[in-house]
């Protein structure tokens, strides 16, 4: 992949996202998390489908990870492919909040 991505967070009080805007493409890919105490619940990750095959959503995902061992945050990965990206990465697993009930 040859294009610049860069990747933005937004945070609210409630909830947040990391956007990822690829240079030459009016689209992005997103990744949405709601607020519950001091975790993230990840509830959406969506990569347009002609971004798609570039490894976009495993970089959305690396930078929730690196804020959440910056900022001590947790993560409740409700979306599939955050919660497959939790499997594949055991080394993650103190970052992993127990499932909302």
């Amino acid at each position: 992949m040859n294009d610049t991505i860069s990747i933005e967070r937004t945070d609210e009080t409630t909830h947040g996202r990391y956007s990822a805007k690829i240079a030459g493409h009016d689209e992005e890919a997103v990744l949405t998390w709601q607020a519950r105490g001091n975790t993230r619940i990840v509830d959406h990750t969506f990569v347009p489908p002609a971004l798609r095959g570039q490894k976009i959503a495993e970089q959305l995902v690396d930078a929730l990870i690196r804020d959440a061992r910056e900022h001590g945050f947790t993560i409740e990965p409700q979306c599939s492919y955050v919660a497959a990206q939790f499997r594949r990465h055991p080394e993650w697993g103190d970052l992993r909040a127990p499932p909302s009930r």
